[in-house]
């Protein structure tokens, strides 16, 4: 046990975590000021490319989820020269409906799995729930960092449970972990619960589930796309961000935007690299295009 835990210490030892919140806000204050530049028509049509159409509620129901896939293909059909989501982001037992009802090329079908939102289960749980999540349609899995283990500093448990849902997942599709950053509080955390995801197997790291009360932050992107890029400059793989939880106006997601193009420069600005998790800001991105009130989601 203390081999291994002195293991994740190494890893991380590589790393400057040692960050002070206060000097993260400065560095986010500077590089907002660049964000009017990237306040375009065609920035905002890739930015809902990147967007994975999410409903996460307690009353989803199956008629629900497949009335949002409907829109999701009748949108496609009619604006072929437009951009389409990213993905379709459900509950495992919708991944089936999702599956046998999602017409449009190139939407991903994503599932919150490993006893989301909390990860509050048996690891047990976890591998059955993500591996009848992907029987069922599931192209993409997104999971909960378990916190409460990484703020005891059990980093090897934490490896462990990633790095068991990542083998069934497997290299042809995307895990993404959440950190849940509101939880971790500090920028210190938030970088090594990044770095820890990202050695046990995270294609992308993801902000927040949005069942907390801090969700998404300008600081908390700014330090994973940080981990993100060290990570890259020593090991050569290149992992994704998902921005998620209170993502909802324009002005919002030119935010992110800008703070990943500075950070981490345009090789991340592809829907392969960057995703935002939203229900609300498809339809808020279409009304500033278009100038009218549109309510297609």
């Amino acid at each position: 046990m203390e081999t291994l835990k002195s293991k994740y210490e190494q890893a991380l030892s590589l790393y400057d975590c040692q960050l002070k919140d206060e000097q993260v806000s400065l560095e986010v204050k500077k590089i907002l000021e660049k964000k009017e530049e990237n306040n375009s028509s065609d920035i905002k049509r890739f930015l809902f490319s990147t967007i994975e159409i999410t409903t996460l509620t307690v009353t989803d129901s199956e008629d629900s989820v497949l009335k949002l896939t409907e829109k999701i293909n009748d949108f496609t059909d009619k604006n072929p020269d437009f951009p389409h989501p990213a993905a379709i982001c459900v509950y495992p037992r919708f991944a089936k409906v999702v599956s046998q009802s999602l017409e449009a090329d190139g939407v991903a079908i994503t599932c919150v799995s490993g006893g989301f939102p909390s990860s509050q289960t048996f690891p047990e749980v976890k591998t059955i729930e993500t591996s009848l999540a992907l029987k069922d349609g599931a192209t993409e899995i997104d999971i909960v960092l378990p916190v409460g283990f990484f703020l005891m500093g059990d980093y090897e448990q934490c490896f462990d449970e990633i790095n068991e849902i990542k083998a069934i997942v497997g290299e042809e599709s995307n895990l993404k972990v959440i950190l849940e950053t509101g939880a971790l509080k500090t920028a210190e955390n938030i970088k090594k619960a990044a770095l820890i995801s990202m050695y046990s197997g995270a294609d992308f790291v993801k902000t927040s589930t949005g069942k907390i009360d801090v969700s998404a932050t300008p600081e908390s992107v700014y330090v994973m796309c940080q981990a993100i890029k060290e990570y890259y400059e020593k090991t050569g793989q290149k992992v994704g961000i998902k921005v998620a939880g209170g993502v909802r106006t324009v002005d919002e997601a030119i935010t992110y935007y800008t703070i990943i193009k500075e950070v981490l420069g345009k090789e991340w600005l592809y829907t392969e690299f960057f995703r935002i998790g939203a229900s609300s800001l498809a339809n808020n991105i279409l009304s500033d295009l278009t100038g009218k009130d549109v309510k297609v989601f």
